[in-house]
């Protein structure tokens, strides 16, 4: 089964940094990552990828037009079962609260700490297994 992570971010250089850490596992095919320059763009990709090949969801919470806060509710509606975890430059108590209320299962702050991410996407492929 191939298993998809979206990840959502405006910022050009993000695809490069993402495939870089996670080049070994892209490489020996434990999962592949979709890219997504907006939240209108992301809606579209998350709708194309079938459950439950797609296991997790990382956006970025400040982008133009739709944020990534105003995106998640959406999305868990189109998707209740796949978690999504916010990235933000700001990871202050009330952005917490809010990525929590709309249905994130967890908030990363930038830079990302791509240790900790590597252990949430284990556990997302233990789960799709």
């Amino acid at each position: 089964m191939n298993v998809y992570i979206l990840v959502v971010d405006d910022e050009p250089d993000v695809e490069a940094l993402f495939r870089q850490q996670f080049r070994r596992e892209l490489r020996a095919g434990r999962f592949q990552m979709e890219f997504a320059s907006s939240a209108t763009d992301a809606l579209k990709r998350a709708a194309e990828v079938r459950d439950p090949s797609l296991i997790l969801i990382l956006s970025d919470i400040n982008m133009p037009g739709i944020s990534g806060l105003d995106m998640l509710p959406k999305v868990r509606a189109a998707h209740p079962d796949v978690p999504v975890i916010m990235i933000t430059a700001y990871g202050d108590a009330e952005t917490r609260r809010k990525a929590i209320e709309r249905g994130a299962v967890g908030l990363l702050t930038k830079p990302i700490d791509f240790a900790l991410l590597r252990q949430e996407i284990d556990t997302r492929l233990e789960q799709a297994a």
